[in-house]
């Protein structure tokens, strides 16, 4: 079994969990070359009772929730403590799921019907890939060619995107992507 080891893409990661035998998986959300949610479906395919940890260094808020249900073992800020990145590290390495009070807290208040869920949280996965990369300012033909789909269906999810959010444009999408940390 493999102690550490680092990849700074997720195609490298992907190639050393196929290698190796870990015992966990920390994985950055944001990679260069691949969705890090993408990722963790691959290595859950690969491999799927290994644990895996997301870090990221985007607000709980915006990608913990997404990436538990990905299948995420935990999720982790990256300006957390190192304690706390210690205890996440061994919690989902013995097999348990972490997350971290606040954002243990804010599910719980979801539970008991006391939701603020925002609108971004109401899509897909694809939806929310698609909502991403057009804030950023990508055309619906590049969305199109880095997905493998055509012109029409990513148009057809830009409808239902703008729709469910209650957007209008792209520029809303890019306002509402950048107040909400998500680009």
């Amino acid at each position: 079994m493999l102690v550490a080891g680092e990849a700074k893409t997720g195609l490298e990661a992907i190639k050393l969990v196929r290698e190796y035998t870990w015992a966990v998986v920390i994985l950055d959300i944001n990679l260069p070359d691949l969705n890090g949610l993408d990722v963790l479906h691959e290595i859950k395919r690969l491999h799927p009772e290994l644990p895996v940890l997301i870090m990221s260094i985007l607000p709980e808020s915006s990608v913990a929730v997404r990436a538990l249900k990905a299948g995420a073992d935990g999720y982790l800020n990256k300006g957390s403590a190192p304690e706390e990145m210690v205890r996440a590290v061994r919690k989902v390495a013995s097999g348990g799921k972490y997350i971290s009070p606040s954002l243990a807290e804010r599910l719980a208040t979801e539970v008991g019907g006391r939701s603020g869920e925002v609108p971004h949280e109401r899509l897909s996965e694809r939806e929310y890939q698609v909502m991403c990369q057009l804030a950023a300012g990508k055309t619906v033909t590049q969305i199109g060619e880095a997905l493998n789909r055509s012109v029409n269906t990513i148009s057809t999810y830009r409808s239902r995107i703008l729709t469910k959010m209650g957007l209008s444009s792209n520029a809303d999408l890019t306002h509402y992507a950048i107040h909400n940390h998500l680009i």
